[in-house]
């Protein structure tokens, strides 16, 4: 269900907070503890593909960076929340930006675009892994302790990415396929 163009605002508004509450719900109710920090594991990668997938990299962005600051201030964990807004909207940025270079070209073939598609997650997982690295870095004041997180991080956009594809290519035949972005229209 495309929005007409006389109302886009309004619809990229009501699908961006939507996007904002299932990223906030993803990790709220979602929750692994990583065992010797104060971090945990959670769902809310999948959805922030998604939310690339069906906004567009902007408003993806922002649905990535509220929803994942919410999530941690609803959970119990504001102090990761500033750390969230950041890494997971530039998560949202890299991965939209790779995603929109592929459509640049005229032709992209689906299994091209599917090769794309789970390299820009891959990059935008390395770049939340070095991020909540940096992050937890600094809160603990202790490097070596921050790696602790690393394989729990990458845990985490593995199956974050794994289930996106999924997802995605599963609404891609449905009628939802109209609502999701790739390539149609190209979103700024």
């Amino acid at each position: 269900m495309k929005a007409p163009t006389n109302s886009i605002r309004v619809y990229d508004i009501a699908t961006t907070a939507m996007m904002i509450c299932i990223i906030m719900v993803s990790i709220a109710l979602f929750r692994i503890p990583i065992p010797f920090t104060q971090g945990y594991v959670n769902l809310s990668d999948a959805m922030v593909f998604m939310g690339v997938i069906i906004l567009g990299w902007k408003y993806g962005a922002v649905a990535a960076g509220m929803g994942s600051m919410l999530g941690d201030l609803l959970s119990g964990f504001p102090m990761w929340s500033p750390w969230s807004l950041v890494i997971k909207a530039g998560m949202a940025i890299i991965f939209g930006l790779i995603i929109r270079s592929a459509c640049a070209e005229k032709a992209v073939s689906s299994r091209r675009f599917l090769t794309v598609e789970i390299l820009g997650m891959i990059l935008a997982g390395c770049f939340m892994c070095a991020g909540y690295y940096f992050a937890e870095g600094i809160m603990y004041g202790n490097w070596v302790v921050a790696l602790l997180g690393l394989p729990w991080n990458a845990g985490q956009a593995l199956l974050g990415a794994t289930l996106a594809v999924v997802l995605s290519h599963t609404l891609g035949n449905t009628s939802l396929r109209d609502v999701m972005v790739y390539c149609e229209p190209l979103r700024p």
